[in-house]
Parts: structure tokens; C-alpha cells; sequence
């Protein structure tokens, strides 16, 4: 089965589907799912320096055997890397612990402090070959406003928390004019029971003979949006895949729009976030 892949705005193609470590632990667990991915024909992984397990996510790709530039590899630099300086030295850090001589995809993984300085340590990572796509995550319409505008270059990708209950319409409508493409963490809605069991997607589901999660991964897919749903279960990681040999109506597109609260679990313009992610933990603990 062939994953479906779409061009970014910069030209870089990236697959629709990848294949997310966040919480996956650094002890063995990470490598190992890693490997189960790429072993089920998943060729775009995505962590970051906050997961702590970019080491592993490195290993595992070179030791598959599978050339690198089959692989679409996505990090994102930690707050307390902002600032132009520091985020030059965070990219470094990256590719060190990866163990590769570019990412394809790296992003500024919380909006706040020195945003400007980050970001243009970004710019000059992709001019000298050291990234191939910049992008954004976590940006609400407002913190969008505040910084975007004023950027040299327009970030390929906004990755936010996206699932049917939460479809960041506000935010997709900033984004559409530039072609900047929405990436979904938390594309089932971190196993919410109320979305896997809503009446409106098992009916969609049944039709197809699809699952839940299969259902909304096709929904958003479909939508325009790229996923990259976690699991560390082989036969879980293959069936999540099982998404490219059908599709969805418009009726059945429109039925899922319609479930739309426009709430989700994290919201990024609330006060105290910067504070408690900057606090969070210390992302140079073991360098």
C-alpha cells in the first residue's frame, strides 16, 4: 500500500501519513516502534528534541537498511533553545543526536519568548541544507498575528492539536492564502472514548467496514490534514495505515465537520502556558 504524499509551499514533498513518538519512552521503546513502522511501509517519523528520544528515532532509521532519503524526518527545537544563538546550537544538537547530516522537516515546537531569533536561525538551517521545510506548531490565530507577519519566510507547516471534536477552522483559514499545510498531533483525539464511540463515525465506519480510528484518520486525510497517530503495538500500527483503499462522501465528509466543538485539550493562548513549558523539564539534562 502506497502512502499518498502532497507538496508543502516550498516544493518538499512530505507523506500524509507518518508515524508520531511523542511519550513513547527512550529505554528500547522508541527504536523498536520505530522499526515497526518503517517495517509496515511508514516512511515519515516525527519527535522532537521535548520527547527525548531522537537518539533512537536515528538508530532505528539507519539501522532499517532503508536509504535516509526515503525517510521524512520531523524534530522540533525546545523552548529553552529560542533565541537565534541558542537555536542554531539546538539545531546542531538535533542532527547530532539523530545522527544525520539534515532533517527534512524541523519546527518551533511552542510559540512564545524569541520567537523572531528562532526562527530566523531556521531560515539560515534550510539555506545551508541542514533542513528542508521549516514550520510552526502550536499557533493559536492570535500568536499566528503576532509573529508570522513579520517572518522573511512563511512556515511550511502549522502543527496543532486536531481531531474531529477540534477542527481549527480559525486557524486553517490564516493558513490557506499561503499554502501552509495543517499537521495534526492528537488525531484521535488521544483515545477519547466519546469521539471512537460517536454514533455519527461507527455509523460512517460500518458502511466502509472500517474501524473508528481508521474513519477519522481517513476524515482528516481527506480534509487536507497530515496525521501521524502514536502506537507502539505492531498490529495497531498496521491497521491505523488502513486508510488509503477507501473513501469518504461528501455527506460523510460534512457529517464529520458537523461534530466540530471548536474546544480542545490544550489551549496555547492560555496565561501560565509559557511559563509552565519553559519549566517543564531541561532539555540539556543528559547532553
Amino acid at each position: 500500500m502506497s502512502i499518498e504524499t502532497v507538496k508543502l509551499n516550498d516544493g518538499v514533498e512530505i507523506p500524509v501519513y507518518g508515524f508520531g513518538t511523542f511519550m513513547i519512552p527512550a529505554d528500547g521503546s522508541t527504536y523498536k516502534a520505530v522499526r515497526e513502522a518503517l517495517d509496515a511501509g511508514i516512511r515519515h517519523i516525527d519527535t522532537a528534541v521535548a520527547y527525548f528520544n531522537e537518539q533512537e528515532v536515528g538508530k532505528a532509521i539507519k539501522d532499517s537498511g532503508i536509504p535516509r532519503e526515503e525517510i521524512f524526518v520531523t524534530s522540533k527545537l525546545w523552548l529553552q533553545d529560542y533565541g537565534y544563538e541558542a537555536a542554531k546550537k539546538g539545531i546542531e544538537t538535533s542532527l547530532r543526536k539523530l545522527d544525520m547530516d539534515y532533517m527534512d522537516l524541523y519546527l518551533l515546537h511552542q510559540p512564545y519568548g524569541d520567537v523572531p531569533g528562532a526562527w530566523k536561525a531556521l531560515e539560515d538551517a534550510k539555506a545551508e541544507g541542514k533542513i528542508r521545510s521549516i514550520g510552526v506548531s502550536n499557533m493559536t490565530p492570535k500568536i499566528w498575528n503576532s509573529f508570522v507577519p513579520d517572518f522573511k519566510t512563511m512556515p511550511s507547516v502549522n502543527q496543532v492539536e486536531f481531531n474531529p471534536y477540534y477542527q481549527q477552522k480559525e486557524i486553517r483559514k490564516l493558513m490557506a492564502p499561503a499554502g501552509v499545510r495543517l499537521e495534526s498531533w492528537g488525531p484521535l483525539g488521544h483515545g477519547n472514548q466519546d469521539l471512537l464511540s460517536d454514533p455519527v463515525i461507527t455509523r460512517i465506519a460500518e458502511a466502509h467496514g472500517k474501524d473508528a480510528g481508521q474513519t477519522i484518520l481517513r476524515f482528516e486525510v481527506q480534509d487536507g490534514v497530515i496525521v501521524f497517530p502514536k502506537s507502539t503495538h505492531a498490529e495497531r500500527i498496521k491497521s491505523n495505515m488502513e486508510i488509503f483503499d477507501f473513501s469518504l462522501t461528501d455527506d460523510e465528509m460534512d457529517a464529520i465537520r458537523a461534530l466540530d466543538t471548536g474546544k480542545g485539550s490544550h489551549d496555547p493562548d492560555a496565561p501560565g502556558v509559557q511559563d509552565a513549558l519553559l519549566a517543564a523539564f531541561d532539555v540539556h539534562a543528559n547532553d
